[in-house]
């Protein structure tokens, strides 16, 4: 259920399209209304409402410096201007902050019906898009959780893809835009920091360490040697002679 907020000197009009509003049988409930842009303005702050419908022409704040201010609030609410006036200047600086419409007064109920089961269904895709979002952050956090334990077996990209049920080239956009890496790169990083951990006991030779992490190059008899950008200054202990 979406919050609608109605705001409009004229009591009869407010009263008019609640009544409408209330009547049409669409997942919409009347949250509050004011009289003017000032009561207004307090009023989208307290609700927090979904969707205002507001007066172009009020006291205290007009609809358009209503509207402004809820921007700067960063108050998402769609927004829908009615007005008695049709007037070009009014439609065009609605329509340049991203007003979602702009109704005639009297105020058609087929109009506004249409109006508001379009903001319904932007609603509706906003919503959806944010769960989503939210289960892909669960999925990854599951996924980076799972590279960092098996990091040293045998992982693939792939795997994980089939696993979660998510083709390779979304995940692989996945785990760039989170960890600002790519997935080679980032189970390469891993792998080298538990190569780095295990060279700390000294009863563990190269040669072990370097079948332990898969992946990591076994030619460790080079001094001093580094492996690419992911390890830039970390020095490896030597190779003891033969």
């Amino acid at each position: 259920m979406y919050q609608v907020f109605l705001a409009d000197d004229e009591v009869w009009e407010r009263k008019g399209m609640k009544k409408i509003i209330q009547e049409m049988g669409l997942p919409l409930t009347v949250s509050g209304e004011a009289e003017d842009g000032i009561a207004a303005w307090e009023g989208m702050k307290k609700t927090r409402a979904d969707i205002l419908l507001a007066d172009i022409r009020m006291p205290g704040l007009t609809g358009l410096e209503l509207a402004r201010r809820m921007q700067q609030e960063g108050m998402e609410a769609k927004v829908i201007f009615i007005s008695g006036y049709a007037e070009f200047a009014y439609a065009k600086q609605a329509l340049k902050m991203g007003v979602s419409d702009y109704l005639l007064k009297p105020v058609e109920e087929e109009e506004l019906r249409e109006a508001l089961e379009e903001l319904i269904r932007q609603l509706d895709g906003e919503k959806e898009e944010v769960a989503k979002k939210g289960r892909d952050a669960s999925i990854l956090q599951q996924i980076v959780q799972e590279i960092q334990d098996g990091c040293c077996g045998d992982i693939t990209l792939k795997a994980l893809a089939d696993k979660y049920y998510i083709s390779g080239s979304r995940l692989s956009v996945l785990l760039k835009d989170e960890l600002g890496m790519s997935f080679p790169n980032y189970l390469a990083s891993i792998r080298i920091q538990k190569a780095k951990e295990w060279m700390e006991d000294e009863t563990l030779s190269l040669e072990a360490i370097a079948k332990m992490v898969n992946g990591v190059p076994a030619n460790w008899n080079v001094p001093t040697k580094c492996i690419g950008d992911l390890t830039t200054g970390v020095t490896f202990r030597e190779m003891p002679e033969s």
